[in-house]
This record gives C-alpha cells, sequence and structure tokens, in this order.
C-alpha cells in the first residue's frame, strides 16, 4: 500500500505516474530476504504497457532513502517483455548489492552479474547499469524538495560484454549494441561480441597462423 512507502518512493511513484499516464502501476513487494534489513521500506513498482506501448517496467523504489549521499541517490529499471517474479528477484537482488556500499556501490557504466541467465535459455548473465535512453530523459532525473533520484537502465548483458565494456569503455559497448539494432526485452537476442577463445583455441592460434 501507498502509505507504507519511504518519503523518496512517494516521489518516484509520482514521477513515474507523470511520465507514463497511461500504464497501470502497482506495488510489489520484493523478494523475501534479507534486503528490509540493508533497505527498510524497500519495494518495487511495476508498469504494464498501455495500448500503444510495449514491455513491463520494473523499477526500485526506497533505494534512495537507505543510500542518498547529500540528496542524490539512484534507483533503478529493468525493462522485459513479459511481467515475471523473475525480475522482481533481479531488481531486488540488484538493489541489495548496491545498497551494501564501498565497492559494490553501483554507478553508470557499472556491471553486475546476476549469477544466472536473466531468463531461461538467455546467453545474458550480467546487468549494464545504461542511461534510459529508451524513455528519453525526462525518466532520468526525479527532482523533489530533500534532493533528487537519478533513474538509470538495467540493461541485460552477456559475459563476452561485460568483458568489452571493461576493455574498451561505455561508449564503444553502447555503439555496439546500437549499431546491431538490439531487443534489449529479448531474452534469445545474440551477444554483439564474440567470446574470448578457449584454452585449446588460444594455444592453437599461434599455429593456425604459421601454417597460412
Amino acid at each position: 500500500m501507498d502509505h507504507e512507502l519511504p518519503p523518496s518512493a512517494v516521489h518516484l511513484r509520482d514521477h513515474l505516474r507523470g511520465r507514463f499516464p497511461d500504464r497501470t502501476l502497482a506495488v510489489l513487494p520484493p523478494t523475501a530476504g534479507p534486503i528490509h534489513h540493508r533497505v527498510p521500506g524497500f519495494h518495487i513498482f511495476r508498469l504494464a504497457p498501455a495500448p500503444r506501448e510495449v514491455g513491463w517496467l520494473y523499477v526500485t523504489a526506497g533505494l534512495w532513502d537507505a543510500t542518498q549521499h547529500h540528496g542524490h541517490g539512484l534507483e533503478f529499471v529493468l525493462y522485459a517483455a513479459e511481467p515475471s517474479d523473475r525480475h522482481v528477484e533481479t531488481v531486488t537482488m540488484t538493489a541489495y548489492y548496491h545498497a551494501a556500499g564501498g565497492r559494490q556501490a553501483l554507478d553508470l557504466g557499472h556491471t553486475v552479474p546476476i549469477g544466472q541467465p536473466w531468463l531461461p535459455r538467455s546467453r545474458c548473465d550480467h546487468l549494464l547499469v545504461s542511461l534510459p535512453y529508451l524513455w528519453e530523459p525526462d525518466l532520468e532525473v526525479c527532482a523533489f524538495p530533500e534532493g533528487h533520484i537519478r533513474v538509470l537502465w538495467l540493461l541485460p548483458i552477456t559475459k563476452a560484454e561485460k568483458v568489452f565494456r571493461r576493455e574498451h569503455g561505455l561508449e564503444a559497448l553502447e555503439q555496439r549494441l546500437e549499431d546491431a539494432g538490439i531487443d534489449p526485452t529479448d531474452p534469445a537476442r545474440a551477444s554483439v561480441v564474440a567470446p574470448p577463445p578457449g584454452p585449446l583455441r588460444r594455444i592453437l592460434r599461434p599455429l593456425l597462423r604459421h601454417d597460412r
């Protein structure tokens, strides 16, 4: 219920309703576990697709109160083709990870391992913290008297794409994703980066070059 929401989550709820007036917003509890010890009052907003829109949005709510510094804090949005408890689990895990602070605190360009495919049969088992490009800048910043929330996108990526981001930077990976025209909600999408060669291939590569 709305009265259980921490103050920042109420502001975020109103921000989302203003940005997506035709989507139905539901307030969901997180996956059962220790999240409330680290983020008291944590909830998840689920926004159903409107008649002329596609995809479901899962937005963390309450992270700001537990993690903000000088009025600045993050919340995260996950975009999916279909509703699933799996998405609630994913955003709950990410919120718990981020709220630990220190080296685990997430920010733009960071990646976080999911520990499993984000959906069955998907090659994507990491999340990239990206700008919410699909929804224009008016989703990213939710300002209110106590400060502001920055909403960042949790984009599922493959391990190879994660390694590419580490070696070449966020902009290079995002350019590859854009050039490939990926559907970010498709769990079966192909990786835009070839996986690194296995141990045997690395051993044989010099020999193969010599034979040419």
